[in-house]
C-alpha cells in the first residue's frame, strides 16, 4: 500500500470517529491489512471491506456509507469536499475533536491511470484545534479551557482484553463434548463433527491513583475531568483513588452524568486536596487496604503524579515493587514529562522509577490520545520487570 493511500485512510478513520463511529487506530491498520487482498480499483470491495470492519451496528451502516462516499467520491472540475454538517446530525458518542474540513486536494483512493492527488492540502493548514491538541494543560486561557474540557469528555476509552477461564461456543482448541454428543445424537448417534470451546475476553480492570496535592494544582482540575471521562467510558472496570497526604477512595463521587457536580463532589471527598504529597504512605494504604479488591483479573494501574514526595523515598520504593508484583502493568503519568528541560530528578520519582512499566506525559490533549492508543493496544503477556533484586523481596 502506497504511503500517500495510507495516509488518506488513516483521515477517512479520524472522519469516522468524530462522527461517532468506532474506527480506532486498531480497526484502521485492520481495514490496512484487509486491502492487501482487496482490489483498490473495485470501489464497492473497497468499500464491502471497510464496511465490514468498522461497523458493529446495524444502524450505523447508512451514516459509514454516506461518509465513505463522500470522503472517497471523485473531485469535480478538480477539487472536493467534504462536508460533516450534513452527517453530524446522527453523531451519537462524542463531536468531532476537528472543524469540517474543506480539503482541496482529492480524497480518495488512487485509480489506474490516475495521478494520485497532492496530499498536503488536508494536513499543512492551519488548525486552532490542532495547535490546542499540543498546549500545556497549565497554559491554557478560559476559552481555551473550555474546548479542552469538552475534548477530554468526547475522547472515547477502549481498555486491552484479557482472556478468562469461562469458555464460549467457538473455533478454539476446548472440545465441547456437551454440543458434539447432541449433534451426533440429532444425526443419528454417529459423532461426526467436534464441535468447539473458546476462551471468552474481557476488559482488563483499570486502577487508577490521582496525586491532586498542592504541586499538582495547575493540573488537577484537568486530571479530575480526565478521570471522570475515563469512569465514564469504562464503567464498571475503572476504580479512581485521590492521594495528596492520605488515599480517598472517589470512584462513587465521579459518577453521574454532570462532569462539574462529579469535580464538587470529588472535591468535598479528599480532606487533603491540594495539599502536602507523600505518596509512599498512600501507596502503603492503597497496597493494604484494596490492593486485593481491585487488581484482581490483571488490572492495569495508572499513576498520575508529578514524583514530589515529602515521606521517605524507601518506603515509596518498597510499595512500588509491591504494586508492581500485583499489577498486570503500572504506567506512570507524569505532566512535568512534557517539557523538554525536565529530568526526574526529584526523589520520590527516582524512587519509583525501577517499579514502572511505561513512564509517560499527561500535559495535553495529545497525550491523552497517545495514553487511549496504549491502553486499547496493551500487550496480553505481563511485560518483564525491571525490579533491582534486593526490591524484588520486599
Amino acid at each position: 500500500m502506497s504511503g500517500r493511500l495510507l495516509g488518506n485512510l488513516l483521515r477517512f478513520g479520524k472522519v469516522l470517529r468524530g462522527l461517532g463511529l468506532d474506527a480506532g487506530p486498531a480497526r484502521m491498520i485492520g481495514v490496512a491489512q484487509a486491502l492487501e487482498h482487496v482490489s483498490i480499483g473495485n470501489k464497492s470491495d473497497f468499500h464491502d471491506a471497510a464496511r465490514s470492519l468498522l461497523v458493529r451496528r446495524r444502524e450505523d451502516m447508512a451514516l459509514f456509507d454516506r461518509a465513505f462516499e463522500a470522503f472517497w467520491r471523485k473531485p469535480v472540475s478538480g477539487e472536493t469536499s467534504l462536508d460533516l454538517r450534513a452527517l453530524g446530525e446522527q453523531r451519537r458518542w462524542r463531536s468531532p475533536a476537528f472543524a469540517p474540513p474543506a480539503p482541496q486536494g482529492d480524497s480518495r483512493a488512487p485509480e489506474a491511470g490516475g495521478q494520485d492527488p497532492p496530499a498536503s492540502a488536508v494536513v499543512l493548514t492551519y488548525s486552532p484545534a490542532e495547535v490546542l491538541r499540543h498546549k500545556d494543560f497549565g497554559q491554557l486561557t478560559g476559552e481555551e479551557l473550555t474546548a479542552v474540557r469538552a475534548s477530554i469528555a468526547g475522547l472515547a476509552w477502549r481498555l486491552a482484553v484479557r482472556r478468562t477461564r469461562r469458555t464460549r461456543p467457538g473455533h478454539g482448541r476446548l472440545p465441547d463434548l456437551r454440543r458434539t454428543l447432541r449433534h451426533a445424537l440429532a444425526s443419528g448417534g454417529e459423532v461426526v463433527i467436534w464441535e468447539r470451546r473458546e476462551r471468552k475476553t474481557r476488559p482488563r480492570p483499570l486502577v487508577v491513583l490521582a496525586d491532586v496535592s498542592g504541586s499538582m494544582e495547575r493540573y488537577t482540575r484537568l486530571v479530575v475531568l480526565f478521570l471522570y471521562a475515563l469512569a465514564e467510558g469504562l464503567d464498571p472496570s475503572v476504580e479512581v483513588f485521590a492521594f495528596g497526604t492520605r488515599l480517598t477512595r472517589i470512584t462513587k463521587e465521579l459518577a453521574g452524568r454532570d462532569p462539574e457536580e462529579a469535580l464538587a463532589r470529588a472535591a468535598r471527598a479528599v480532606p487533603d486536596w491540594s495539599g502536602g504529597t507523600r505518596i509512599g504512605e498512600s501507596l502503603k494504604a492503597f497496597n493494604y487496604r484494596w490492593a486485593r479488591r481491585v487488581l484482581s483479573r490483571g488490572a492495569v494501574v495508572i499513576v498520575i503524579s508529578d514524583g514530589w514526595d515529602r515521606g521517605e523515598p524507601e518506603l515509596l520504593a518498597r510499595e512500588m515493587a509491591r504494586l508492581q508484583r500485583s499489577a498486570h502493568r503500572v504506567i506512570w503519568l507524569n505532566p512535568l514529562l512534557g517539557s523538554p528541560r525536565y529530568e526526574p530528578l526529584a526523589r520520590g520519582i527516582r524512587a519509583a522509577l525501577p517499579f514502572v512499566d511505561d513512564f509517560l506525559p499527561v500535559h495535553n490533549l495529545s497525550s491523552l490520545e497517545d495514553l487511549a492508543r496504549r491502553l486499547e493496544a496493551l500487550p496480553g503477556p505481563r511485560a518483564p520487570r525491571r525490579q533491582a533484586p534486593a526490591a524484588a523481596g520486599a
